[in-house]
């Protein structure tokens, strides 16, 4: 262990480095407690042996300070002269875990590292489990977010997302847009080539969704083929560009269509809606926009953009 002795006394320090190192541990010393701060701050003390009145921080103020620490748990020892039990209370009261009288034995700092090292690693290992829990807590959270066959949103992590959308633009004037995406006759390929080839398409489609967007945009599966991409501070212009984009992308990727005819590729069409401070109804309502614009595209040839008809209300 590193152990760091604090203690006025140049002799009492040096007889206690000599002991900490002869039983086998690694020691750093400081003639006072605001050295000793000091020094414990740096990171990497296991155990602190501190002696009580010193100039400065005296040793009840040190352990204070030690307990605050928002590292992993040092073992605290202090130093009293023996039989001071007053000084003894004050310390565990101030959070040491264990005192040492002086003059000392090295059987008893034996002793007393022995028990530091115990608690220490319990400490160590306790903190790992914590940390551990707190990772497969974070993952289990962002799993039930996760569509799991195209690693986007889900339909959970969408309605969270829109109502912090809608908050802020509720407080800040932001805007914000949806475009809402549907792969073009996708009945006609699982019917032509299978729904795990349906499956791989939905894949691609996505990804390439994802490759299209900036930095800020999320994509969501909103339910079967349709997927729906979010953009914060978006108006319905700069959202029908990025939709482009992104229609553009997946055509690009040049995925066969067998179900419609041997030269057709997989393509999508999109509709876009934008929402501002103001307008009637929430996210349902833009929601309803965006679906209605992207009939509108389907209606009108597919594999195209379409913005809401009427524009933002």
């Amino acid at each position: 262990m590193k152990v760091l002795v604090v203690e006025d006394s140049a002799t009492t320090r040096r007889v206690l480095e000599e002991a900490v190192i002869e039983l086998g541990h690694e020691c750093v010393v400081a003639p006072d407690g605001q050295r000793g701060w000091e020094l414990f701050q740096q990171g990497g003390v296991d155990v602190v042996i501190s002696d009580w009145l010193m100039p400065g921080i005296e040793g009840d103020e040190l352990c204070r300070r030690v307990r605050a620490w928002a590292g992993p748990y040092s073992y605290f020892i202090m130093l009293s002269v023996l039989g001071d039990q007053q000084h003894v209370m004050r310390g565990m009261r101030a959070g040491a875990d264990d005192y040492l009288s002086k003059p000392f034995q090295a059987d008893e700092l034996e002793a007393r590292l022995t028990a530091a090292s115990r608690v220490t690693d319990l400490h160590r290992k306790l903190a790992h489990q914590q940390a551990e829990l707190e990772r497969l807590n974070h993952e289990l959270h962002e799993q039930a977010r996760r569509d799991p066959l195209t690693r986007v949103g889900n339909r959970l992590r969408m309605r969270e997302d829109l109502e912090a959308l809608e908050g802020r633009v509720e407080r800040y004037g932001q805007s914000y847009a949806a475009l809402l995406c549907d792969i073009d006759r996708f009945k006609l390929y699982n019917d032509a080539c299978g729904h795990q080839a349906g499956d791989d398409v939905l894949r691609a489609v996505a990804e390439a969704l994802l490759g299209s967007c900036r930095r800020g945009d999320v994509v969501y599966r909103y339910g079967g083929e349709e997927l729906l991409v979010l953009l914060a501070e978006q108006g319905s212009e700069s959202a029908a560009i990025a939709a482009e984009r992104g229609r553009a992308a997946v055509e690009a990727l040049k995925i066969p269509h067998p179900g419609i005819d041997p030269g057709a590729v997989v393509t999508r069409s999109v509709g876009v809606a934008e929402w501002r401070r103001g307008q009637a109804g929430g996210f349902e309502t833009v929601l309803k926009r965006a679906d209605e614009a992207l009939y509108r595209a389907k209606r009108e040839g597919r594999n195209r953009v379409v913005a809401e008809a009427d524009g933002p209300r």
